[in-house]
Formats: C-alpha cells, structure tokens, sequence
C-alpha cells in the first residue's frame, strides 16, 4: 500500500468507531488517506479523531465554505479523480441504498460517483442481522457487485441489538489486509502489468565547449511521474533521463544520458521489445556540429555556432514500431498551439499526444502542476484540469490502457 491514495468512507454505525485503528494502519503501511465523513457517522466518531490519525482535514460537506482561503470548491469531483481505491466501512443500510440508486448529496456519494474506472471500491456492510438480511439491503448489494464493488460479508457474532447474528464489520487488521490485497489485484489487472514501458524524461544538453551548453528548462518532473504511475501499474519500467535532480521511483530501472545522441542511442535497443514508448524528454533538436575541447575564450566581438539537426528519437520509434506497440509523445507549445500537435500526432505516427501550454507559473517546466489536453489516434480530444503532474500521468495512462484494448489504435500506418 506504500505511495497508495485511499479514501475512507465512514457512515453512521456503531462499528465506526473502529475507523482510527484502521487509519493508523493503513498510515503505517505508507498509504496516503483521505476520510468523506457522513452526517450520521459523525455521531459515532469524531471528526478531530480522525483528522488527527489521518494527517488531514476530514470531507463533510459538499460545499466548504466560500470564505476560506484556498478553498478547493470542485473537491466532491477532484477527490474522487485523486483516489486508487474507495472503502466504505461500515457500510450502513441507508448508505447501501444511495449509493446503490445513485444519490449523490454528500462527499461518500460524490466519491463513489466521481472515482476513476477501475479502481477498486470495497464495501463493508455492518448493521444488525435483521437488516443485513433483509430483501432491500440484498438486493441493494446485489446492485453494487453488479456496478463491480468487492462487497465483504459481515462476521457473525455480538451486535450492538444485544443478539447474535451476522452483521459485525471486521477488525481494522482484517480491513487493512483486504485493503492491500485488493491494490495489488488492481495494479496486477492493469492492461500494463509485465508489460515493458520506455519514458524519456528531462532535457539535453548539447556541448559548445567544455563548460558551456545548449539546454532548456526541463526538470523532468513529467516524465518521473509517468514512470512512476506505470510502475504502480505492474509495468516494467525503464526512465531514460537527462541530467535532472530527481529521485529515481522505486522499482524503475533508471539510465542517465547527458544528449540527444546518448539519449537515442540507450532508447533503440529498447524499440522492438517495447509495449509503450513514451517521449516526455525535451530533447534539443540541433547540437553544435563540433564542440571545442576546453573552454573558448571571448576573442573577438561576435562568435557563430553552426548546429547540426538532432536525432529524432520519438520520430523514430514510430516509423518502426509494429502493431500492438504504441507510440505517446509531448507538444509543448508557448501559447495556441493545439494544431500543431494534431500534426505531430499524424507525421510521427504517434497513438496519442499530449499538448500543454508552457507559462513556468503552473505549467509546462519546472512547476508541479501541467494542464493537458490529450489527443489520440481516434481523433479524440481530452481536455484535463490543471492539475499536479502525479494525477496527470495517471490519467494520461488511463488512456494508454484504453488505446492497448483498441485494435484500431495500434495499427502502424504505411510510410
């Protein structure tokens, strides 16, 4: 569960109080935990217990209130998009049947509703006997499998009615492992699990001399995250990187390059065995064509450098790839610039663009946050959100893995 983005959902029974046990486990297994508190579960556990185990403020309201400095006021959609899992528990009655007829009037509703395809949702139910067994509940859970919710029975045993039956939620261990069980599953089901994925990542530099170079302002930040959200996938990644002070994702084999000729060079071995090529590098298109050894000196008023065209690395790869791989690649443009990456999309014979802005205020280079609008071979457009660029390679990979089921996206067009 390390690095794993889990929103609770506690209703209104008894068995809530157990919620900050299995907060602090889920924290300890290196989770990251947002809580969407009910109305009526607030009555069982307090929202300070939670926020405190949690790290975080607890989600109640829809609507947060419009005086508060730096308010997220779309957070009953944002948050729901940020999640790799939902777990209700305990599950009520009532909160079943919302759920199950598709109410969506609070933060647990809108979560539900607004949580990315394929991300596991499990749900606890915990209630007396006699309501757990009753036709409308059945029916109400039968309803949610259908939708793909992972439904746990409740244990038998002591219930809050005094008598005996099924209806306990489990302990918070039993949760936390069927939690983490359930992750794994996810990541292991991914279109990508085993599957090699290459990313290009960072900037180029281009020696003039010993000292001195043709660069940009690329961080890598993009590229990172896209690597690190196809390992969490199961992918077996490989980062191909310019010179960047990052961190390497755990699990990914990293290579470092300083050019684009290096760059190239460590990216072909990789192009028939490849399942996606992903080109998030900003990659100097021309070089000077022979760099001086040592430093050159100030001599004369003017100095000409001739540059020589760079291999095209991304150009590459899609003029040889073969049915089944696909080819994704960046458009970063200064300002309207979204034709141009439809263009880019058609001569690389790419399967998917994304075209961003570059502003080095909130996207582009440099900055934590990129807004994109993805562009495949269907023709389709996808506009996403300013939003942190973790979330973004997580969605632009949503749509990798709708493109590996498409069979008209992967076929490799005549040159």
């Amino acid at each position: 569960m390390k690095g794993k983005r889990i929103i609770l959902g506690v209703s209104g029974g008894i068995a809530a109080y157990k919620t900050p046990q299995l907060v602090r486990l889920l924290k300890k297994a290196g989770a990251d935990v947002r809580i969407a508190l009910t109305a009526s579960g607030s009555r069982f556990v307090s929202e300070l217990a939670l926020a405190t185990v949690s790290g975080e403020s607890v989600c109640r309201e829809m609507f947060p209130p419009a005086d508060q400095p730096g308010t997220d006021f779309t957070r009953h959609i944002s948050l729901g998009e940020w999640a790799d899992a939902l777990v209700i528990a305990p599950a009520t009655a009532n909160t079943l049947a919302r759920l199950a007829v598709g109410m969506c009037d609070d933060m647990l509703s809108a979560c539900f509703i607004t949580l990315r395809p394929h991300k596991p949702v499990l749900i606890f139910p915990a209630m007396d006997g006699q309501m757990y067994r009753s036709p409308a509940v059945q029916r109400n859970i039968a309803t949610l499998a259908a939708q793909g919710c992972t439904i746990i029975e409740p244990e038998t045993g002591d219930l809050a009615s005094g008598q005996c039956g099924t209806g306990r939620m489990p302990e918070p261990e039993i949760i936390a492992g069927r939690i983490g069980a359930a992750l794994q599953k996810s990541a292991t089901g991914s279109p990508l699990s085993g599957r090699t994925v290459v990313v290009t990542a960072g900037p180029t530099r281009e020696k003039i001399d010993g000292v001195r170079f043709i660069s940009n302002y690329s961080s890598g930040k993009m590229g990172f995250a896209l690597a690190e959200a196809a390992r969490e996938r199961g992918a077996e990644v490989t980062l191909i990187t310019g010179p960047v002070n990052l961190e390497t994702p755990g699990g990914v084999e990293r290579l470092d390059v300083e050019n684009a000729c290096e760059m190239y060079e460590a990216a072909k071995p990789f192009y028939s065995t490849c399942a996606v090529f992903i080109a998030a590098a900003a990659v100097a298109d021309y070089r000077p064509e022979t760099p001086h050894e040592g430093k050159l000196k100030k001599n004369s008023p003017e100095m000409q450098l001739k540059l020589v065209r760079n291999p095209d690395i991304l150009a590459d790869f899609g003029a040889r790839k073969r049915p089944g791989q696909l080819a994704v690649g960046f458009a970063l443009e200064t300002g309207e610039g979204i034709a141009y990456a439809r263009c880019k999309l058609q001569e690389k014979n790419l399967d998917l663009v994304a075209f961003n802005t570059f502003d080095r205020k909130t996207s582009g280079f440099e900055v934590d946050t990129n807004a994109l609008t993805l562009i495949d071979r269907n023709h389709m457009e996808t506009v996403l959100p300013l939003m942190p660029k973790k979330e973004a390679a997580r969605r632009l990979l949503d749509h990798v893995e709708l493109l590996m089921g498409d069979p008209a996206a992967n076929m490799t067009t005549e040159k």
